[in-house]
């Protein structure tokens, strides 16, 4: 089997799916659950939008941190005393902590936000769901 472009929404891929199984009248009951399909596919775009951006924003801090390093390891010359080395170490070790919490923070706050998006895209479909079953049942 060929593989399909990445670019197929969810209701091409049910359709496709639903014809090569030969469920009846399939283009139906797509039609009946549009907004629900469209509604996954909005979610499912957000969630992965959210993973790139926040793989995008780790791999920056791993550069960052590696940059970090390389430049305390070449300004590192054997000083004369011992107590300078101390300092210098202790002043990258505080540094590194710092920098760690801050981008432990932002890391959570990326992915909290991400989640927070992809589930408000189905909160919505869910309460306009429950609208549209209402209406059905008030119309009766």
């Amino acid at each position: 089997m060929a593989k399909q472009p990445d670019s197929d929404s969810f209701l091409d891929m049910f359709s496709r799916f639903g014809r090569d199984l030969k469920v009846p009248n399939v283009e139906a009951i797509l039609s009946h659950h549009r907004k629900n399909l469209e509604a996954l596919e909005k979610s499912a775009k957000a969630s992965a939008a959210g993973a790139s951006s926040l793989l995008s924003r780790q791999r920056e801090m791993l550069q960052d941190a590696l940059r970090e390093i390389s430049d305390m390891a070449q300004s590192y010359r054997t000083p004369g005393n011992p107590q300078e080395l101390m300092t210098k170490q202790a002043e990258f070790a505080r540094k590194s902590f710092e920098t760690a919490l801050k981008n432990a923070g932002e890391v959570a706050e990326l992915a909290k936000k991400s989640g927070t998006e992809s589930v408000e895209i189905l909160r919505d479909r869910i309460k306009e769901a429950m609208e549209e079953i209402r209406s059905g049942y008030e119309k009766k």
